[in-house]
């Protein structure tokens, strides 16, 4: 009763009020009809148990959560760092789980730090207050490796470069695969290479390595071994060729990050579209968790009322932006294709449906890491997740046809000053534009104007720099 299963209640409530009977017709349940009890109280009655079965415990069990409760809510409030740490570790190795726990990490106010190859355990530790990230946490790396790592680093010291890193570990049970795995995580990032310079060059300096060996354990003498100890040195500063890569743009960082740790921890690529995200949009993730714990609460999906803002309600027009993490495409029955797309917004995630016509129509955006907003229609079932069925799906930024962009980055101060008074002196009742200001790859919003072709030439004079979306 307690569990809601309506098909073993409806069974259930038949054998209370009028019992039960074997096979050979003997009574087995009697029933509340044959007690004496008519069949309108009986079904009363069982209404009431029904309701309150909804929040009911037993007290051995309501006294089992509230220990547990009050010693989780005495640690998290005196502790934080630690039974954030500890509940991370709970869930090490677990990309799904880990992005949610980290997102209470920061709105506790307590900050992630980068894995370290010198100061990375392998689980979550807490320094001073901050937690950090524990190499057992990154895609690919197991825990043989990492334990490895550590260990050697306990016993010889810190990896002083990259090069020595690879040469302490490579008659251990560290492989290329795992090897690729801690760059992309940025675990050498205190080393003088770049990521790029890392990734294009670790394979060739481990099979250097690999051949070095063999050739000692071969007896032969190479031209390493040779020379005063300075000379020795010198020599092995050149006995690993790097190719030199200037580091690849933020937007890649982020992205391998996100592939081996499960979130993004040095930034987000959607910080710098915030603003205009919040003005372009009536839904976020945070909103569809909170719909979820009402309807988890109340048990009604008629009318959400989400921290005063407008009602959410089941079929609703909603707009949500984010980057497309995946994508599942499918065929239904009728051999029309479908899409499964997951959106991440910069509080979590949300699944969008596309049917076939919005999937051919969306299709030139329909691209992983690419930032879109979502037009649809909410959809709310107590038995699932909030949804969005999408009826379009654009690239960020196309969606808003009446905007103009004006690029100061090449701006003098008087020009940004022009600018500023004409914004302002041809801001009004009648604003029919949207205007937005770019300044590198940040676009900020920044209030609408009245705006037609004489104005345009107003902008125009002050620099030609003006594009539409």
């Amino acid at each position: 009763m307690g569990k809601k299963k309506l098909d073993v209640m409806a069974k259930e409530r038949e054998i209370f009020i009028n019992g039960q009977l074997d096979e050979e017709g003997n009574i087995v349940v009697p029933g509340c009809v044959r007690n004496g009890i008519d069949e309108k109280s009986a079904d009363k009655i069982f209404d009431e148990m029904s309701e309150f079965a909804k929040y009911a415990f037993n007290k051995s069990h309501a006294a089992c959560y509230a220990v547990v409760s009050y010693r989780t809510a005495y640690l998290k409030a005196y502790y934080p760092a630690e039974f954030m740490a500890a509940t991370l570790n709970s869930y090490l190795g677990n990309l799904d789980r880990v992005p949610q726990y980290i997102d209470e990490c920061k709105r506790l106010g307590i900050e992630i730090l980068k894995p370290d190859i010198n100061k990375s355990q392998e689980r979550f530790t807490v320094e001073n207050g901050k937690i950090r990230f524990g190499l057992g946490s990154i895609k690919n790396v197991g825990s043989v490796p990492v334990e490895n790592i550590v260990n050697e680093r306990k016993q010889q010291g810190e990896y002083k470069s990259f090069t020595e890193f690879c040469e302490r570990i490579a008659e251990t049970q560290v492989n290329k695969k795992c090897i690729e795995s801690l760059i992309k995580a940025g675990v050498f990032q205190d080393f003088e290479q770049t990521r790029a310079t890392l990734i294009a060059s670790y394979e060739a300096i481990i099979d250097t390595i690999q051949s070095s060996k063999k050739k000692g354990f071969d007896g032969q003498v190479s031209m390493f071994d040779l020379g005063t100890q300075e000379e020795k040195e010198e020599r092995e500063k050149h006995k690993y060729q790097f190719e030199e890569y200037e580091e690849l743009q933020e937007r890649e960082l982020l992205s391998m990050e996100k592939e081996m740790l499960g979130i993004y921890i040095s930034g987000h690529p959607l910080e710098k579209f915030k603003e205009l995200i919040i003005h372009s949009t009536n839904i976020d993730t945070m909103d569809l968790k909170l719909i979820v714990n009402k309807i988890s609460d109340d048990n009604e999906i008629d009318e959400i009322d989400v921290q005063g803002k407008t009602k959410f309600v089941d079929g609703q027009n909603v707009k949500y932006a984010g980057i497309i993490t995946s994508i599942k495409k499918k065929y239904t029955k009728n051999n029309k294709i479908m899409a499964f797309i997951t959106i991440e917004d910069l509080y979590g995630t949300a699944e969008i449906i596309a049917f076939e016509n919005t999937v051919i129509s969306s299709g030139k955006s329909l691209i992983e890491e690419n930032i879109v907003i979502v037009d649809g229609r909410l959809s709310i079932r107590e038995d699932a997740e909030p949804t969005i069925i999408a009826n379009e799906i654009k690239d960020l930024g196309e969606e808003k046809p009446n905007a103009v962009t004006f690029d100061i980055t090449d701006y003098s101060e008087e020009e940004k000053n022009r600018l500023r008074s004409a914004i302002k002196y041809f801001s009004g009742d009648k604003n029919n534009m949207n205007v937005q200001v770019k300044i590198g790859d940040e676009i900020k919003v920044c209030g609408a104007i009245y705006y037609n072709d004489k104005i345009k030439e107003v902008f125009d004079s002050i620099k030609n720099s003006v594009n539409h979306f």
